[in-house]
């Protein structure tokens, strides 16, 4: 399948999938929730107030996502985020059985392999977590401030393609919304588009 019309059918399939899952709004409070990560340990987006928390839905199937972590793009947005203090939370919904669907010890390997450095890797294989913030494409970047209330939602980047020599034009939306937030200035894209492969919920 050609480039563009592998973008174009995993745009549409999202699009698809969209009206199934629930709304949420930049300006809102985000919802909370509790999800296991790879090691086991129950994750809650309540225990991290006063922190500024992104998260970042994943599956390393997807040639987006892929893209995003064989170039290091994501890695290095995670490293420098997290040694900023902010908490960042990888999450994959893939059902089990569906492309991205990982287990603790496939995630911890996936980390690993692209030395990757999210706070935790969660996993969400029923897709309540995903579903309750209406992720629609993988990679899907939502920014809370400190306060617990969503700032940024929407694609990690402007260019929506596979290809990597475009991330030397592309707008990194995270790291801007993020600088924003830092020097309490309001997020001057609170929304874009997100792109990739549609979530692999299990229904």
């Amino acid at each position: 399948m050609k480039p563009h019309s592998l973008l174009a059918a995993v745009l549409f399939s999202a699009l698809l999938s969209a009206s199934a899952l629930a709304a949420v709004a930049v300006g809102d409070a985000a919802p909370d929730f509790s999800v296991s990560d790879s090691n086991g340990k129950a994750q809650g987006l309540s225990e991290y107030r006063g922190k500024t928390v992104v998260l970042e839905w994943n599956n390393p199937g997807c040639p987006f996502v892929q893209k995003h972590y064989r170039s290091g793009n994501i890695p290095r947005q995670q490293a420098a985020a997290t040694k900023d203090g902010v908490v960042w939370l990888t999450i994959n919904s893939g059902a089990a059985g569906k492309q991205g669907h990982l287990d603790a010890g496939a995630a911890k390997a996936f980390v690993a392999k692209y030395q990757a450095a999210p706070s935790a890797y969660l996993l969400d294989a029923d897709g309540k977590v995903g579903k309750l913030y209406g992720a629609r494409t993988t990679p899907h970047l939502f920014v809370i401030d400190a306060q617990g209330v969503l700032r940024y939602m929407g694609g990690i980047d402007s260019i929506a393609s596979t290809d990597e020599a475009d991330l030397l034009k592309a707008k990194q939306y995270v790291p801007q919304a993020l600088a924003e937030l830092k020097s309490g200035r309001p997020v001057s894209v609170p929304t874009s588009e997100p792109y990739g492969c549609s979530v692999k919920y299990g229904s």
